[in-house]
């Protein structure tokens, strides 16, 4: 077997997937909670800015999106098969909610009119918030598994992702974008918009808090497969207890007036709670329900040696591009948004 610096190529590629993802989970996240918390802003230049604040990043952040597609294709090919196939309902209602998210953003200055800034502003935020509460409703089936037979095809109905638990995956991942967006425009803003941002910071941060600890319990009743690495590993808990921590300092500094960090924080534990799921799923990526034998791990469900080792040459010289292209587009718009003729 193929290694490289001592771990296996499917395990690289388990990572490679794994951090694209939650690239796109910091990134985007911060818009998609922008977008969710839009209408609790209440005058139009307040949703003016809010909107050019994301303006020039939100479509360069769902490119992560993309890049996370693809390399969960070229690496796991038959997890991609079955896990699109059995999510085509709740994936196609992704997607109309990505497209109305962006023509709302593009539209809306089109016309001077109220209503029409209005009818767009309300697309959205609802587009914004199903986008978000579909990738954790999905999540959250991935957590508990879903019933994949022997041939590795889904054996269930669109209905059954509709479950409590995943459910509850899919609000705090709403919550959890909220408030990490709502401490993004913080970073971007200033002025009256600047104190409402301080407040829905606030309201945000306790609604996410309340959802994460029931969140925890929850997981600790209806998927307990997902402590037995904690168990083995005991020092994995450090990750959840860092989680935690974050959680609680975000407040502390929004009150230091230390922005920032307290973005880094916010970002930082969307990557944790990420983490918290790969190290309790790992090896298995996708969890049957029917029989343990027939779950989709990292060894059956790759592809072959010599194209992972391939394509994980290419995704060492993409990934980082791609990495320093975003790095670049935020430091050219750094700083406080500030409206013009050209603005949305």
């Amino acid at each position: 077997m193929t290694t490289f610096l001592g771990l296996d190529l499917a395990v690289w590629w388990f990572l490679v997937v794994g951090a694209v993802f939650t690239g796109y989970a910091v990134l985007d996240g911060f818009d998609l909670g922008a977008g969710a918390i839009h209408m609790f802003l209440k005058k139009e230049e307040s949703r003016r800015v809010a909107l050019n604040a994301i303006g020039p990043v939100w479509d360069g952040n769902e490119v992560w999106l993309v890049i996370g597609g693809g390399t969960l294709f070229a690496g796991f090919p038959v997890v991609y098969g079955t896990v699109f196939s059995a999510f085509y309902i709740p994936f196609m209602l992704f997607l109309v909610a990505l497209i109305f998210r962006a023509i709302s953003i593009e539209f809306r200055s089109k016309e001077p009119m109220p209503w029409w800034r209005k009818m767009w502003d309300w697309s959205y935020s609802v587009a914004s918030i199903v986008v978000a509460l579909s990738l954790g409703v999905v999540l959250g089936n991935i957590i508990q598994g879903l019933p994949i037979g022997a041939d590795r095809e889904f054996h269930g109905n669109w209905l059954s992702f509709l479950n409590p638990y995943a459910l509850l995956v899919g609000l705090t991942t709403v919550a959890l974008f909220a408030q990490h967006g709502a401490v993004y425009l913080l970073l971007k803003t200033e002025n009256r918009i600047f104190t409402r941002l301080t407040l829905i910071v606030r309201q945000t941060l306790r609604v996410f808090v309340g959802l994460y600890l029931l969140l925890s319990a929850a997981t600790l009743w209806y998927v307990p497969h997902m402590l037995r690495v904690f168990l083995a590993e005991p020092w994995l808990f450090a990750v959840p207890l860092l989680t935690l921590g974050l959680v609680l300092s975000i407040g502390r500094l929004i009150r230091r007036r230390r922005y920032f960090p307290a973005f880094i924080c916010s970002g930082s534990i969307a990557a944790l709670l990420l983490l918290t799921v790969a190290a309790g799923l790992f090896p298995v990526l996708v969890r049957s329900t029917l029989n343990p034998a027939w779950n989709l791990t990292i060894y059956n469900a790759s592809s072959s040696h010599k194209s992972l080792g391939i394509m994980l040459i290419i995704a060492a010289i993409g990934v980082p591009l791609v990495a320093t292209y975003t790095g670049f587009v935020f430091w050219v718009f750094r700083g406080k948004v500030r409206l013009d003729a050209a603005s949305y």
